[in-house]
């Protein structure tokens, strides 16, 4: 099965940056808000963020060599890794800078031009925030959808800094400003740490979600009417990628040739389930021979029995 390139996202993502940037920046120019700075600020974040991410997306769809076996998938969870932890370097950003606003205050100007900018720059990143995340969510990739909801704590800032001109523009209360600045940051530093969070569980190797690891059973469950069964089902998730390991126990009496042609077929039919990259590594095994099934956990060296016995 061919993947499409994930690369013309990240160029609509590095696009919809530099844009925003330009339109942000004249807003806090016109305005002198703290907030349409600190906006603007996190927009430079987002652009960085679409940089590194197109750079670690090349590495991870690059082939598998002599000192990377198993591919470089895992790189999109170096990238995702580093935008949760640029959202929260924007977050604390701007809670420090918003900090001396409250404590003096001062007049916006041109707010009604400020805001026209802002909501136009608002409006970009939250189509194409809602795009990538659909794309990465549908293709499995973390880093594609890390870049979408960036973009989206971006429009949540946005929303939170108008929100707080326009109650300043009718109420000419100016600390609101700085006040509703800080609360939006507060809840973005939420979405840097779920980014983190994902990051490293997939970087120590996170078994793939229940509903995929389900769909995988009930095939393999259906199998034992053929007299095949299977055991030591171990899987795990790099990027894209989906890796599977199982044991497939046929009977006794079949030939090499014969069980490695189910083995095989097996094999195919667990990477057709699935529209994203697989790999499927199967071990066969005589269902007949008690030595089968002595090394049903994870590390069957951790199973003392196994090593003892074999020993003897």
């Amino acid at each position: 099965m061919k993947h499409k390139s994930l690369q013309p996202f990240i160029y609509l993502s590095l696009a919809a940056a530099v844009v925003t940037i330009l339109l942000k920046f004249y807003a806090y120019r016109v305005t002198g808000s703290m907030g349409f700075l600190s906006d603007a600020l996190e927009s430079f974040v987002n652009l960085f963020a679409a940089i590194f991410a197109f750079v670690m997306l090349k590495l991870a769809q690059k082939p598998a060599d002599e000192k990377h076996e198993f591919g470089h998938s895992k790189a999109e969870y170096f990238s995702s890794a580093a935008e949760g932890a640029l959202i929260l370097i924007a977050s604390f950003s701007i809670i420090w800078s918003s900090l001396p606003r409250i404590f003096d205050p001062y007049p916006i100007e041109n707010i009604h031009t400020g805001l026209l900018f802002s909501l136009l720059a608002t409006a970009i990143n939250l189509v194409v925030g809602f795009i990538l995340i659909r794309i990465g969510q549908r293709r499995r990739s973390l880093l594609v959808e890390a870049n979408g909801r960036h973009l989206i704590t971006d429009v949540w800032t946005s929303v939170g800094v108008m929100a707080g001109i326009v109650i300043v523009r009718y109420t000419g209360w100016y600390i609101i400003d700085p006040i509703i600045a800080i609360l939006v940051a507060i809840h973005i530093i939420y979405i840097g740490y779920r980014l983190l969070s994902r990051s490293a569980s997939g970087l120590m190797d996170a078994s793939i979600p229940d509903e995929d690891l389900e769909r995988i059973t009930t095939y393999l469950d259906s199998l034992k009417k053929r007299q095949i069964e299977y055991h030591s089902l171990l899987t795990r998730v790099a990027g894209q990628r989906k890796f599977i390991i199982l044991h497939v126990l046929v009977p006794g009496d079949w030939s090499v040739k014969k069980g490695h042609d189910h083995a095989d077929e097996i094999e195919e039919s667990i990477v057709n389930l699935f529209d994203e990259p697989v790999t499927v590594h199967t071990h066969l095994e005589p269902v007949d021979d008690p030595a089968s099934m002595r090394d049903i956990g994870i590390d069957r060296l951790e199973m003392g029995d196994y090593r003892s016995e074999t020993d003897e």
